[in-house]
């Protein structure tokens, strides 16, 4: 790995989780110049165990990364920087990154990978079991849980896909909580999934797994909770460059392309920054595809 003193790259990545991790090893096999600006916060760092990860099904989220870390260390073309960056502009033909310390940096190409955050409804107990008994991902959590009783936490509409999904894990109940009401069509289909409807609002959620607590004192013990989280961005870069963002169901994303370009020339996105429904196996794909990108830019723009 090169030193940190350097300052001009080919390219700088914002985020060294799996996609930003990913993006720079196919850069690095490319000869270029890489720098990784990292502020240590995974999304998944709540989470004991990753799954549905193939090759590293069940292992802890924390080992994924340092393995490919370690394997991005091995090539001498890339830096690693702990920090978060504060602010980027548009540089000429590049771009200046300015880290919270006040380091500056240049690079040709930006790659914007710095993953999202996840805002929960304010329900006491909730945010303390998010990752260990409270879910967003049924692919990642739901195996485990083995077909015993699972809810889903209304948040709008949007809970419906949950609902409807969630009954080939286990028995399901619909928390709806005052978020929305069903209509017809969609109590039809939540009653063809022998989904079970829960109207009383949520008090609280307690339990080693996840006791849901009703207004009314009743309680439902449940081997694990799914809601949709919604989305928000850590860090305002893509704001401060123009690039477009897409509605999702759960909050905005950056807009890409099929190759994880932004509209913005030379901005890449990649992994849940730039896509509504992330996992592990999405992020590092997005990242490959990005880093490709940002090195066939630095080879063909302006033959």
């Amino acid at each position: 790995m090169a030193t940190t003193d350097e300052t001009e790259f080919d390219v700088a990545i914002v985020g060294g989780s799996y996609a930003g991790m990913s993006a720079a090893m196919q850069l690095a096999r490319g000869h270029r110049k890489v720098l990784v600006v990292d502020g240590g916060q995974r999304r998944n760092r709540f989470a004991a165990h990753a799954h549905g990860v193939l090759g590293q099904d069940g292992r802890a989220p924390a080992e994924i990364a340092e393995d490919g870390r370690a394997e991005l260390w091995e090539y001498p073309t890339v830096s690693w920087v702990e920090a978060t960056v504060e602010s980027v502009d548009k540089a000429g033909d590049g771009f200046h990154l300015i880290t919270h310390e006040g380091k500056r940096y240049q690079a040709a190409r930006l790659i914007i990978a710095t993953g999202v955050r996840d805002v929960l409804p304010e329900v006491p107990g909730l945010q303390e079991r998010w990752g260990t008994s409270v879910f967003h991902c049924p692919y990642c959590h739901g195996y485990e849980l083995q077909r015993q009783p699972i809810g889903v936490l209304g948040v709008g509409e949007v809970s419906m896909h949950h609902a409807l999904m969630l009954p080939d894990w286990g028995p399901t109940v619909f928390f709806i909580n005052d978020s929305f009401e069903p209509d017809a069509e969609q109590l039809r289909q939540l009653a063809r999934r022998d989904v079970c409807i829960e109207r009383t609002p949520v008090a609280k959620i307690a339990g080693e797994r996840a006791v849901v607590h009703l207004a009314d004192g009743r309680k439902f013990d449940l081997a694990g909770l799914f809601v949709a989280s919604r989305l928000q961005h850590p860090m305002p870069l893509a704001e401060q460059l123009g690039c477009a963002f897409e509605e999702t169901p759960v909050g905005p994303v950056i807009q890409t392309d099929a190759t994880q370009a932004t509209t913005v020339a030379g901005v890449f996105a990649c992994g849940d920054v730039a896509r509504g429904a992330g996992n592990v196996t999405f992020a590092m794909a997005d990242g490959a595809m990005a880093g490709i990108a940002a090195h066939r830019s630095l080879m063909f723009d302006g033959l």
